[in-house]
């Protein structure tokens, strides 16, 4: 039953991509983050319904349906596309060619529809229909995760869909980090009661899923976002409260076993998984020394290249790490590539945010964007510690985040006349033109799915 119901939603989709094309970037994130099927036993487990999605998007496309806005003006965009490309060049001096070759196609069609979202999504409505997705595809797993902790008392951990970027403990509870923010972010925005009444349950259950599965750098980003967040929320008195009232809560609650693995924090040198993910780091520091320039290319962790630049070459790891898994796979330039992509995308957020604030109440109809730039932010900050001890570096979520990002702000320009964030003299956004509306009709946001 869910094959047929899971099959007959995909297909049904297909002539609306074709009609309109951003369809296709909501279906094909609810694919990558929800993987709906693989919560299916029959025929739709392995069907490739990613693939079918992005062949209907990319044929409308080139139909020239969905014509929106030019591309933003962003060097962000331009580092991203010379890191995509970089990636590509380093493939064709992989030390395994055929996996590397492999990992690179599954790796550009992500990118590809990352980079796409920046193209097809543009306008505030999009924007948000995108949000919600993202919010409701992972915030599936967040609640039925807490859910499940409150039914074992947090003794099993709780994982994310089989053979996904998100399958096993870790994975899952960075990524429900990331989309707590954006929860926070659709809270304030949406202004449907029922909507928010099940966000302000959502987000805590969450939270418990977070902690439930026993992530010890999860841990670590959930105190590093939670902290950035104090500071970039304007309500932070009543966030500040609710931290110091539940965190403690939810500790205490937690199981002794919980506890005894959180406590190895400190004592890394006794715990044989830290021991292995510092091996597996000083594998990737050697090779990158070895190879500076263009690494080893996708998919170096094996026993092979272990037995040859790890100094325990005996315990053979994954980079649990998304910086030692670029500069491992793609050399000291990859890694400053994909440094510097995180830290312009986290610049334009917020020089988003100080624009805005810098107009006062000329700029009073940008809150949203104002919101919502502020907890992409705390996203990447969560991305940026949590990812330290998880290797993720590949993952759908940050570059989408990038591509909101890129949205928010060339939205917050164009309506205020401006490019690159410097003022130019030319007319203000049409607010009409995008929504289809007469020239003279009175503007104002759109409504919010």
């Amino acid at each position: 039953m869910r094959d047929l119901f899971v099959t007959a939603i995909i297909l049904s989709s297909l002539p609306l991509i074709f009609m309109r094309p951003w369809i296709g970037i909501l279906m094909w994130s609810w694919i990558a983050y929800m993987n709906p099927h693989r919560l299916t036993w029959g025929f739709a487990y392995n069907m490739p319904f990613a693939a079918l999605v992005a062949g209907v998007t990319l044929l409308s496309v080139l139909f020239g349906r969905g014509k929106t806005e030019p591309w933003p003006r962003s060097g962000t965009l331009a580092l991203w596309i010379v890191f995509v490309l970089w990636m590509c060049f380093t493939t064709l001096f992989a030390l395994n060619p055929d996996e590397a070759t492999f990992e690179l196609n599954r790796c550009l069609k992500i990118q590809l529809f990352a980079i796409l979202t920046v193209w097809l999504m543009q306008g505030r409505e999009r924007i948000n229909w995108l949000v919600l997705v993202i919010v409701l595809s992972l915030g599936f797993f967040g609640v039925k995760g807490g859910l499940f902790a409150l039914r074992t008392a947090g003794t099993a951990r709780v994982m994310g869909p089989p053979d996904s970027y998100i399958a096993d403990n870790n994975t899952l509870a960075l990524a429900l980090i990331m989309t707590l923010p954006l929860m926070r972010y659709y809270l304030t925005e949406t202004k449907k009661k029922w909507m928010r009444y099940a966000l302000w349950a959502a987000m805590p259950i969450t939270a418990i899923s977070v902690l439930a599965s026993q992530s010890r750098g999860a841990l670590l980003a959930t105190i590093s976002m939670l902290a950035f967040l104090l500071m970039r929320t304007k309500k932070r008195g009543f966030l500040a409260f609710l931290v110091v009232i539940g965190m403690p809560i939810l500790i205490n609650w937690m199981p002794e076993s919980w506890s005894s693995r959180m406590a190895t924090i400190q004592t890394y040198e006794q715990d044989g998984s830290a021991m292995g993910r510092i091996s597996a780091w000083n594998f990737a520091w050697n090779l990158a020394l070895h190879r500076p320039i263009v690494g080893g290319g996708f998919e170096t962790f094996t026993p092979e290249l272990f037995r040859i630049y790890a100094p325990t070459p005996d315990i053979v790891q994954g980079p649990h790490s998304i910086y030692f898994e670029v500069l491992g796979e793609h050399g000291f330039v990859g890694l400053a590539l994909f440094l510097g992509l995180g830290f312009a995308a986290y610049r334009r957020a917020g020089a988003a945010v100080k624009l805005i604030d810098s107009r006062g109440e000329a700029a009073k109809e940008l809150g949203w964007a104002r919101e919502l730039c502020a907890m992409l932010q705390t996203s990447l900050v969560g991305y940026a510690v949590g990812g330290a001890f998880l290797g993720l570096a590949y993952f759908d979520l940050p570059y989408h985040m990038i591509a909101l990002i890129l949205l928010t702000s060339s939205f917050v320009e164009r309506k205020l006349g401006l490019v690159g964030l410097k003022e130019k003299k030319r007319p203000a956004y049409d607010f009409a033109r995008e929504q289809g509306r007469p020239a003279d009709a009175q503007p104002h946001a759109p409504n919010t799915p």
